[in-house]
This record gives C-alpha cells, structure tokens and sequence, in this order.
C-alpha cells in the first residue's frame, strides 16, 4: 500500500480581495449542488440521518438550507480554490 502525504498548494500568504469574497459564496453553493445533483443521479434522496445503505443523506436540501458547518465547509473548499489559482501566478477578472 502506497502511503499518500497530501501536498495542497500553498496558499497560505494569499489573501483573496473583498471582490472574489462574494464570488466565493457563489462557488460554495455550486460545489454543493454538484455534490448534491452526483448524489442523487447516484440514487441517494433526503434523510434525517445519513445511511449509506439506503443512499440518504441529510444535507441533500438546497445550499441555504444547509447547516452552518456544512456550508463553511463548501465555503473553504471554494475558497481555498480560488487562492490556488491565485498562487499559481494567475488573475481572477470579471468582464
């Protein structure tokens, strides 16, 4: 078994403008209706609780019906993407 050592970007130095913070919650709610519309076509549906053996899950609601905690967690993903792309050497413009 090959022993995986996550190595993200650095992104530590990166502070996203007060333009892309906007953006960012944007993104969160389409990371989480990807994740949601992935579920679904997979089979799973809406449930109290999450039981993987009858494919239900809680957090398959629309992105502001979410938790708290659940959203913050699409937040850091969109976020830290953003920032990514930034330490990459590229620039994030809206027409």
């Amino acid at each position: 078994m090959t022993r995986y050592h996550p190595e993200p970007i650095d992104t530590a130095e990166i502070q996203l403008p007060e333009s892309l913070l906007a953006l960012t919650e944007r993104l969160a709610g389409n990371v989480h209706d990807h994740w949601a519309r992935d579920r679904m076509n997979d089979g799973w549906s809406w449930g109290p609780e999450r039981n993987d053996a009858e494919k239900r899950h809680p957090c398959l609601v629309p992105y502001d019906e979410l938790p708290e905690s659940e959203r913050e967690y699409d937040r850091t993903t969109a976020m830290e993407t953003l920032k990514a792309i930034i330490a990459l050497g590229y620039r994030i413009e809206r027409d």
